[in-house]
């Protein structure tokens, strides 16, 4: 037999065995789903710039809970309120895994936050979460710190005297030096060029994340890792990051006071000496480097992301930014900073950064999660190593939780009253025990920065709103805004 047979052979053999794969799979009562292919699964007919639109499709066929292969991974993806909760609040212990994404596999080196599970994920977040509310996350220290980045933030946007400028990387580094201060102890000059280089990769790296060829990475990085592309310069700048985190620890390292933890960095080497002799510890330098990266990279780029995305809502919708001001000036008035107690009095403000939020869906597919046993869902058998997608994109679009999905709509956070009401689906940060630990810092940021940028001043552009398009510039990973140069005329 020569060879172009014997592959032909080896092809239709391995075909075969897929094929019995996935209905002995389905008489295991795995969800139901479209039918797969070999070693590509269902990828062909995934809309490769938004996924998840295909994906609700399906849905309408196989129902909220249904089966998808992503190349040879078996995923398990829920759709819609009711199944998101039901899995992620009410079943939350099943859950809790979380998937070995290979894009964040390799940046972290496997250590760290995002991605661990078991004992390690419960060791890091519980002290991640004691450690960040320490240093202010959610109490007034911290809001302290956001007012005071607030002003160097006013200062900046001053200097461009109405004219037109990009604000993506001034956000950045206003997002970034809040976070800077809870992990490096100190806030970084908007000029100082190491500091931009770095905001520079962790946009490069998140518009990566959320492109095809990312994508493509995550589902065959083994042969990613053997062809030459852009993936290898990506990780060769989150590795000028790590080294920057690194030269940070080491500067910890020589100037450490036990008795006095200045950061998350210090508290964390206190307590990698405190456990140096259990072998069983998960407070070692790799998960202190990759907790940091963690914490890095999500506390600049999605709330940064926000806050532009919100920008260019206001200006597009100029009578809804005429509004807001209306209600900064008569609760605030001419006090030099808005308070987290503000918010209370300031229903419609509210409500619009909740829409922003809602109808951006930075994140639609949310972090994957993965079964780290066999369980039950709904009558369907989930077994072990299944990557598990909460569709977060069809909880913040769904038809029935929100009365306009596809339409920017204040009114969706507000009663017949004008008071702010709260909405169950209303799911950003993911929800249950794996919910973003930064949440009420992220949450404090938007307030802060979005209304001390609208108390001073009236954002526009110079081809007016109609030129501003709110649709993604990328769709997979997470949904990336668009740029626009934007005009902040003093108020």
């Amino acid at each position: 037999m020569d060879l172009s047979a014997s592959l032909i052979l080896a092809g239709l053999i391995f075909a075969l065995l897929w094929l019995l794969s996935v209905k002995s799979s389905r008489k295991d009562r795995l969800p139901p789903g479209p039918f797969a292919l070999p070693l590509i699964g269902n990828l062909p007919q995934l809309d490769k710039n938004a996924p998840f639109k295909s994906i609700l499709k399906f849905s309408e066929i196989h129902g909220p809970v249904m089966t998808l292969y992503l190349g040879w991974q078996r995923t398990v993806v829920l759709v819609g309120y009711d199944a998101v909760k039901e899995a992620l609040v009410d079943q939350a212990e099943d859950f809790t895994g979380r998937g070995p994404l290979p894009f964040l596999v390799k940046a972290t080196k496997g250590y760290g936050l995002g991605i661990s599970n078991g004992e390690r994920w419960r060791q890091l977040r519980r002290f991640t979460l004691t450690t960040l509310r320490d240093f202010g996350m959610g109490r007034k220290g911290m809001e302290e710190w956001i007012q005071e980045e607030s002003t160097h933030l006013i200062n900046r946007v001053n200097t461009f005297k109405a004219k037109p400028f990009d604000p993506s990387f001034l956000l950045s580094c206003t997002v970034s030096n809040v976070i800077c201060c809870l992990v490096f102890g100190q806030r970084f000059c908007y000029d100082d060029e190491q500091f931009l280089h770095l905001l520079r990769l962790i946009s490069q790296v998140l518009t990566f994340a959320s492109s095809p060829l990312g994508q493509l990475y995550n589902l065959f990085p083994w042969i990613m890792e053997r062809l030459p592309g852009y993936h290898h310069t990506v990780f060769s700048q989150i590795n000028v990051v790590r080294e920057f985190i690194k030269a940070r620890i080491q500067e910890h390292k020589d100037t450490l006071d036990p008795s006095s933890p200045r950061d998350y960095i210090d508290c964390f080497l206190i307590r990698m000496d405190q456990e140096k002799d259990i072998s069983t510890t998960e407070f070692h330098y790799e998960n202190l480097v990759s907790t940091v990266l963690n914490l890095f990279l999500a506390g600049t780029e999605s709330t940064s992301s926000t806050i532009r995305y919100a920008l260019s809502v206001l200006i597009k919708h100029p009578n809804i930014q005429e509004k807001i001001q209306q209600e900064i000036d008569s609760v605030i008035g001419h006090r030099s900073y808005p308070r987290m107690e503000d918010r209370k009095s300031l229903h419609f403000t509210d409500a619009v950064i909740h829409e922003v939020q809602r109808f951006l869906d930075f994140v639609p597919f949310s972090l994957p999660h993965y079964a780290l046993r066999d369980f039950s869902f709904r009558g369907y058998m989930i077994p072990k190593n299944t990557a598990i997608i909460p569709l977060l994109h069809s909880v913040l679009k769904e038809e029935k939780q929100w009365a306009t999905p596809w339409t920017f709509n204040p009114q969706h956070f507000l009663d017949q009253a004008g008071n702010f009401k709260k909405s169950p689906s209303f799911m950003p940060f993911a929800a249950g025990k794996r919910a973003c630990v930064g949440e009420s810092l992220a949450r404090m940021e938007l307030f802060i920065f979005l209304l001390s940028l609208l108390k001073n001043f009236t954002l526009s552009c110079s081809d007016g709103p109609d030129s501003i398009n709110l649709t993604p510039e990328y769709s997979s990973f997470a949904n990336v805004p668009r740029r626009y140069e934007i005009i902040a005329t003093p108020r």
